[in-house]
């Protein structure tokens, strides 16, 4: 059986911790409420609840099922809320599942070992007994401490995305030959599905600050509403890390087109000027390979030789700087017409 802890509260606000859930509800009925606290519970440990405190069948299922959406069920006897933690450790998102069952005179939570082997809410009966006097007891306001104590925890996971993007983002902007876009991605990967947890989460609190559920009594109302207001903040917040992130996505994207195409026309010059080279020299090849036979003398007659050669060495270089000329003004012309349009 996994660890679990019964606590009776009394009026005096302290808690009580006892062996078995039968003796916290006998003393409850005398005084007070009890909370039941099970981490990583099983189905033996749940069902019995089904008989002793009337919860419905339907929500000890989702509690056990760690793949629920946020939500709020409500239940003649009970509510069952369903909420997210999140940690973010060694760059891994983890979210994962905390149950809670409220009724008038009692609260049941379900913890769960989070990615660091703690408890995901390790710590919480200290938290609960600090916050607790005659003018917050109650179930409500200790299902109060607890999710504010979760709503707290996620800026934690949140704001260490928050840096992580912003070494993207200098990595984006001074080194873009050496940063890999798959860390955006994933960034970006855990932006949604935070916003997918939170979006729905701030709908358990409009639910509940719009007094929906019947065992939050109204005076406590108020304090749910200010972990409504951190949500909605951390709601927006990983709304603006989203847009950053797709938007160094791309800008790094622009940085690597801009690098290929200058890499390109790089390659495009060195093209151009071997051809260019190639084009004056190929006329000025087939007339060496015309005036180096050994028929030449033949000809132009054996005793011209010195005459001749000086002057087709003069005519191949009139060619060449012909062709040079020429070829440099189809050149510039068609340079003029890229302008042309690029200004278009």
């Amino acid at each position: 059986m996994s660890e679990s802890r019964f606590y009776h509260i009394p009026k005096s606000g302290k808690l009580e911790q006892l062996d078995s859930v039968e003796e916290v509800m006998t003393r409850a009925k005398e005084e007070g409420f009890f909370w039941l606290h099970f981490l990583e519970p099983t189905a033996e440990d749940l069902h019995p609840l089904i008989e002793l405190l009337g919860i419905h069948s339907l929500s000890v299922e989702d509690s056990l099922d760690t793949n629920q959406l946020p939500k709020i069920d409500d239940f003649p006897d009970n509510s069952f809320i369903v909420f997210n933690a999140f940690s973010y450790i060694k760059k891994a998102l983890s979210v994962q599942e905390i149950d809670l069952f409220l009724g008038n005179h009692f609260l049941i939570s379900v913890d769960r070992i989070g990615p660091d082997g703690k408890p995901l809410l390790d710590g919480i009966e200290d938290m609960v007994q600090r916050e607790m006097d005659t003018d917050r007891l109650g179930p409500a306001f200790v299902m109060h401490t607890i999710l504010d104590v979760i709503v707290d925890r996620k800026f934690i996971a949140i704001e260490a995305l928050e840096d992580e993007l912003a070494e993207a983002e200098d990595a984006v902007l001074e080194r873009p030959a050496e940063f890999d876009p798959k860390s955006l991605q994933h960034i970006r990967r855990a932006l949604v599905t935070l916003r997918k947890s939170l979006f729905h989460e701030r709908e358990v609190f409009v639910k509940i600050c719009r007094k929906d559920c019947p065992f939050i009594p109204d005076k406590a109302i108020f304090h749910y509403r200010d972990v409504y207001d951190h949500l909605t903040r951390f709601f927006e917040l990983t709304e603006t890390l989203r847009d950053v992130a797709t938007s160094l996505m791309e800008i790094d994207l622009s940085l690597r087109s801009n690098e290929m195409s200058r890499a390109a026309n790089r390659t495009n010059n060195s093209v151009r000027r071997l051809t260019f080279i190639t084009t004056i020299f190929l006329p000025l090849t087939l007339l060496a390979s015309i005036g180096g036979m050994s028929e030449w003398s033949m000809m132009t007659g054996p005793s011209n030789w010195r005459f001749t050669y000086p002057m087709f060495l003069l005519g191949m270089a009139v060619i060449a700087a012909v062709c040079y000329v020429f070829l440099k003004r189809i050149v510039r012309r068609d340079d003029k017409k890229s302008d042309g349009k690029d200004d278009d």
